[in-house]
């Protein structure tokens, strides 16, 4: 969400509210009236004449600094309009016009010394709606959607008119998983822009995210019925493919590389399908087919990289990940995607797979995944409690969760270490947090249960088998759906 492009709509109209508010609170005064004439046709350097023997006869006069806040303000000069404001403030800080004055200068600079003089209006007016829009686009700016939310509900119907703001009300509204009333907030901008195809797009999405893909098919069929862009069509491929339609999601998603063959995120959505149903060697034909038109497209080499990890073909992998970094170092995708190599690695050379992620954590010590990475490896060793090898495995898996506590691997392996080392309290609260983010989780569930039968607090254990139980039932059940296509890529026509 663009945030200048949303203050351009939402704002107090301070220059007809002040000069309302300032003729109210006026009796006939020649200099007053005067100004505030000056004002209304846009005269303003008249105005900024007329103030300046005002304001050397009153220079404590807070409507006369609010008036040349107004002056400055309408020349585009905000620096001036806001020193002015903010004297005005300094002498009557209630002063409701200046108040409005300088949160709009402030808050379309998009700057948070908007915030308090927001906040500052809601004192005095409550239920102002354009104070709460303002601080709802702030805060959720800020990535505090929780309060952008209160904000937002504060509203009422002034969103209808402001879709940019409506949409991040309905993406904060999705990321708090409330998701009912996010997709009634997309569906109120949809109904307010029936003809806008973003908007039915985002409602599609926000459906899709929510986990209703038939509800996202039917609100983006329209579009499909029509002359789709490709935009679209990389959404339907992927409702059709959470509706466990394969064939129409490679077959949407093939007719947008047609389109426009030049898009690289199209081969890289392809790869993700061909991954999804261990179609390894079509989502590298099709890769290289990308590759051939965009010989520098740093995502196509990622891809193709992981793809080869799949097949065993580390040093295939190994070149990709490397040219990824050298077209795109900026990214920071060469770390996470040579420490899946070396997760691969382990399983048939856990040596060279330590060597590998040691190497990279010398260069990059803040990296989760990577002290992860060596706390499974070295846990996969089977070093026995005591030995230095079972110590750096188990500070390397408490260096993971303290770097990124929401790496839900690092907790189940830092949970194993616990067991093996007698911590059967300490293994079992690493499986709670693990199963507050992940609730079928399996590692985390057998953990668990083994946690609590070598302490008394067995009457969960029931329980959590059965939850166990349901989630391989649930996992064999999804990778059957998976294996029931394989992708498969054909000469060309």
């Amino acid at each position: 969400m663009r945030l200048k492009s949303i203050s351009r709509k939402i704002c107090f109209l301070p220059f007809l509210l002040c000069l309302q508010l300032g003729i109210s609170g006026q009796t006939a005064s020649d200099p007053v009236q005067s100004i505030t004439s000056a004002l209304r046709s846009r005269e303003f350097d008249k105005a900024l004449q007329l103030l300046q023997p005002a304001l050397q006869n009153s220079p404590n006069n807070a409507q006369l600094w609010m008036f040349r806040g107004l002056a400055f303000s309408g020349k585009g000069d905000s620096e001036a309009a806001l020193a002015s404001y903010k004297h005005a403030l300094s002498i009557s800080p209630d002063y409701l016009p200046a108040l409005e004055g300088a949160a709009q200068i402030e808050y379309e600079a998009g700057s948070a010394d908007a915030i308090p003089l927001l906040e500052h209006v809601l004192k005095i007016r409550p239920n102002d709606v354009t104070s709460h829009a303002m601080l709802a686009v702030l805060a959720e700016k800020e990535g505090d959607c929780a309060l952008a939310v209160r904000h937002f509900s504060q509203t009422g119907s002034m969103l209808t008119s402001q879709p940019a703001a409506l949409q991040s009300y309905g993406i904060c509204l999705l990321k708090l998983k409330q998701n009912d009333e996010a997709i009634r907030v997309f569906q109120q901008l949809l109904a307010s822009h029936p003809d806008d195809i973003r908007c039915r797009r985002a409602l599609a999405a926000v459906q899709l995210a929510a986990e209703r893909p038939q509800d996202a098919l039917l609100t983006v069929q329209p579009l499909l019925d029509a002359d789709p862009d490709i935009g679209t069509l990389r959404l339907a491929s992927a409702i059709y493919e959470a509706n466990k339609d394969t064939p129409n999601a490679v077959k949407v998603l093939r007719d947008a590389i047609v389109k426009d063959p030049s898009q690289t995120a199209l081969y890289v959505d392809f790869a993700e399908l061909a991954m999804d149903h261990q179609s390894f060697q079509a989502g590298v034909e099709m890769v290289n087919a990308g590759l051939r038109l965009r010989p520098d497209a740093a995502q196509l080499y990622m891809a193709r990289g992981v793809l080869y990890v799949q097949l065993a073909d580390y040093e295939k992998a190994e070149s990709d990940f490397q040219k990824a970094e050298q077209l795109d170092p900026t990214q920071g995708m060469s770390a996470a995607a040579q420490g899946m190599l070396a997760e691969e690695q382990n399983q048939t050379d856990p040596d060279q797979a330590l060597a590998t992620v040691r190497a990279k954590l010398a260069k990059n010590q803040g990296d989760a995944f990577l002290w992860y990475l060596q706390a499974a490896i070295l846990s996969k060793k089977a070093a026995d409690p005591g030995t230095p090898e079972f110590q750096q495995g188990l500070e390397s898996a408490k260096r993971a969760v303290s770097l990124q506590p929401s790496l839900t691997a690092a907790h189940d392996v830092l949970a194993k270490y616990y067991l093996d080392a007698g911590e059967n309290a300490l293994a079992a609260m690493e499986c709670r947090q693990v199963l507050e983010q992940s609730p079928s989780d399996q590692s985390a569930l057998y953990h668990l249960v083994i946690a609590l039968r070598k302490t008394d607090e067995k009457a969960e254990i029931p329980d959590l088998l059965k939850r166990l139980a349901k989630a391989r039932q649930e996992a064999t059940k999804e990778e059957g759906e998976r294996n029931r296509y394989k992708l498969v890529v054909g000469p060309a026509s």
